[in-house]
């Protein structure tokens, strides 16, 4: 038994692999092809008569995790100097922009349709509107730098301002002056322990002798993130800001405190880091999206009581995208079909609590909404003209 659950699991990685490394020429994003692959195991397990395994508890902590090396693998490519702002203002209007105005769009829908009470429906709209970086910035590896850029910038932005904002509304029983003044300074308290956390790493990084170093820092940010998020703060802005700040050594030099790093010995102990980063999210996002398509039951695609609402939802995703897009000047091709739903929707879909669901938003529109913007954003890279060859 252990050695066939071996041979599977290498056997399901190693396809992986070769969807990645194929995606270029194909493509089709990996991530549409590891949950048909997933769902296509499923099939394949209840045609054979096999029992089902229930993956149901260990999803959400291979969400967390993959969501953590993601925005790590994606900040660490990142490089920030003056010319970047304009870029960084426009990463940050396109995540937040679309996504408040999708939030209250759905969030009156779902209260004059299904007469529920209006903050209870904003709480379940706001997990359909945020941008899943976990498939995007993986699945832009074709496009141009300042493409890719954006939809990194994006991507991370709209899942940290996501988490940010659905905590706000779910936590807070009335929103008022009161609420306000706390959510500013848990952000205060945020960029503090972000800085502290980023020089600790950083100096920790530089100063281990040990052969094993990698897998203690990797350790350490996703324990400071989990304890972060266990108090309600924004832990990926940590995340985002540990990325940048180590990916970016040139911009700090002139600091005092930071010439004690030994930066020349840091930047080669980064690129190793780097490369290892790389390598988990592939191996993590990879086990996720296989197993979230073997959970995926083909009556819950299906659903005609949801479908409606799905195909709804996605239209109003992509025409909401596209105006953003046009004011931000930005070519609509093909950066207007990069606006996936995925980890970020399911660990907010799963974290509302029983008494603020609502019939509505369930397993079937969820699941949907994913496919469907994951076709769409497949189909839109594909269609992606190649760039003309330049002649001698």
């Amino acid at each position: 038994m252990t050695t066939a659950i071996l041979i599977t699991f290498c056997s399901l990685l190693l396809i992986a692999y070769l969807f990645d490394i194929t995606s270029a020429r194909t493509k089709i994003p990996s991530v549409i092809m590891l949950l048909l692959l997933g769902w296509g195991m499923k099939e394949v397990t209840v045609f054979l008569g096999f029992s089902l395994v229930d993956f149901s508890t260990l999803l959400p902590v291979l969400a967390t995790i993959g969501l953590i090396l993601i925005v790590l693998e994606g900040s660490l490519e990142l490089k920030l100097n003056s010319s970047k702002i304009g870029l960084l203002k426009k990463s940050v209007l396109g995540a937040l922009i679309p996504m408040i105005s999708l939030s209250f769009i759905l969030a009156y829908a779902f209260h004059y349709f299904g007469d529920f009470p209006f903050k209870v429906s904003l709480i379940n709209a706001i997990p359909l509107c945020v941008i899943s970086s976990a498939i995007a910035i993986p699945s832009v590896i074709n496009l141009d730098d300042g493409e890719k850029e954006f939809v990194v910038y994006e991507s991370s932005f709209s899942d940290i301002l996501g988490i940010l904002f659905f905590n706000f509304i779910a936590l807070n029983e009335t929103i008022g002056l009161l609420s306000v003044v706390n959510f500013g300074l848990h952000m205060l308290i945020m960029l503090v322990v972000s800085v502290l956390g980023t020089i600790g790493l950083s100096l920790l990084l530089s100063r281990i002798d040990h052969h094993v170093k990698f897998v203690p820092i990797i350790l350490l940010i996703v324990l400071v993130y989990a304890i972060l998020k266990s108090y309600h703060l924004p832990a990926l802005l940590f995340i985002l800001l540990f990325g940048l700040a180590i990916g970016n050594l040139k911009q700090f030099e002139k600091i005092n405190w930071f010439k004690k790093l030994k930066t020349d010995n840091l930047k080669k102990e980064i690129k190793r880091f780097e490369e290892i980063t790389i390598e988990g999210a592939f191996l993590v996002r990879a086990l996720f999206f296989i197993i979230f398509g073997y959970m995926i039951k083909t009556s819950e695609i299906l659903n005609t009581d949801t479908i409606f609402w799905a195909l709804g939802i996605v239209i109003l995703v992509f025409f909401i995208r596209a105006v953003q897009l046009k004011v931000s000047r930005f070519d609509l091709r093909p950066l207007v079909y990069i606006a996936p739903r995925g980890l970020i929707t399911i660990l907010l879909f799963i974290s509302i609590e029983p008494e603020n669901t609502i019939t509505l938003v369930n397993n079937s529109l969820i699941i949907q909404v994913i496919i469907l913007t994951a076709i769409i954003m497949g189909m839109g890279l594909m269609a992606k003209p190649k760039p003309p060859k330049i002649e001698e």
